[in-house]
């Protein structure tokens, strides 16, 4: 049993069934929102109370509630399937509830315990699991736990007092028509993250740094930026919301964990599973210009993002201030495909979990 307690009201105008159909028909990511969502408070006399399920519906906060000011806002990413046996799975919540507190650590904010971070989804899965896309596809749920500060006052200190949400919106396939390479920007301008700052946490404010660089990415025609080390720039080091990875000579490479790049639950299945399956893995960094002489050669045939909204994104077209290159002739690899296929049938339960990384919701 769990020792947090969640009240439930239930939406009294609930979403039509037939509307709802509609959307589930053909989600489109963050767009459509469930009838509910889960809200909980903390403050340093009663620590975490208030804990319910109620209507989705707008927040009403003060001009001066701290997080408009000082930006303490944190989140997570992580999807809850259907099974076909009707059951609904979420994949290695923990990992994302060890983030989550991480990330609380390091923006000075309260620490979410694992055990009701999982709760949480438990609660609000139970009364919106009819919006979890059948089964089968690569439709689910997305679920979007964060956590605000909204302390009301001006003054650069930590909040004495914070609320914790989760919201969820169905989504379907990443890729419609199948999986399709997409072309990278190389960013010489700008710089995701640092040492010493607050790149290993999943920070509202990196990705509103990551915005303006995005846009230059498009204005060169990419589909996505590619950021590199904040000192030299010459370090490839992940992207505006996805690790990265090379095939290179057969060996999975990505660049290690050195607090400027986000620990990704996605990288971190993948790299066991690629293990697994007898690909040498390597935590290294990549410079661009060995990237780039890498794939001219043909050592490099692959390369990927990989994140929990795409689960995997091939890489084909590779573009700088200084030329443009292609990676394995602009086509996903098989291995890229190969890790895709088993890390989503896994999810889906199309392939056995002997990790026991699926967690039931309801």
């Amino acid at each position: 049993m769990s020792d947090f307690k969640f009240s439930v009201t239930r939406n009294d105008t609930p979403t039509p069934a037939a509307e709802r159909e509609e959307i589930l028909a053909n989600p489109a990511f963050g767009k459509k929102f469930t009838d509910h969502m889960v809200v909980a408070d903390w403050n340093a006399e009663q620590g975490w109370h208030n804990l319910s399920v109620q209507p989705y519906a707008p927040l009403t906060l003060d001009p001066a509630t701290t997080v408009f000011h000082y930006g303490q806002a944190i989140f997570e990413g992580i999807k809850a399937y259907r099974q076909s046996d009707d059951s609904i799975v979420t994949f290695r919540p923990e990992k994302n509830a060890q983030r989550i507190a991480s990330s609380a650590q390091r923006m000075a904010m309260p620490e979410i315990p694992e055990q009701l971070f999982i709760q949480a989804l438990k609660e609000l899965v139970a009364v919106d699991k009819d919006w979890v896309p059948a089964a089968g596809g690569e439709g689910s749920l997305y679920l979007r736990p964060f956590l605000i500060a909204t302390e009301i006052g001006l003054g650069v200190a930590p909040s004495q007092s914070y609320r914790f949400l989760v919201i969820a919106s169905p989504v379907g396939a990443y890729f419609q028509g199948g999986v399709k390479p997409v072309s990278v920007w190389i960013s010489e301008d700008y710089v995701r993250a640092a040492p010493g700052g607050t790149g290993a946490a999943k920070f509202a404010g990196n990705y509103a740094a990551s915005l303006v660089a995005q846009q230059e990415s498009i204005a060169h025609g990419c589909d996505q930026v590619v950021f590199l080390d904040a000192a030299k720039r010459q370090k490839v080091e992940e992207m505006g919301g996805m690790n990265v990875m090379f095939v290179i000579q057969g060996k999975l490479v990505t660049p290690e964990l050195t607090g400027t790049i986000l620990p990704g639950v996605t990288r971190n299945s993948l790299l066991e599973l690629a293990r697994e399956m007898g690909i040498e893995v390597v935590e290294e960094s990549i410079t661009l210009e060995q990237g780039r002489e890498a794939a001219e050669s043909g050592s490099m045939s692959e390369a990927f993002a990989c994140g929990t909204a795409a689960v995997i994104t091939p890489i084909g077209t590779v573009k700088t201030t200084s030329g443009t290159f292609s990676i394995g002739g602009g086509q996903p690899g098989e291995i890229t495909m190969q890790l895709r296929e088993k890390l989503t049938g896994i999810q889906r339960g199309e392939v056995a979990d002997t990790h026991g990384w699926l967690q039931k919701l309801a």
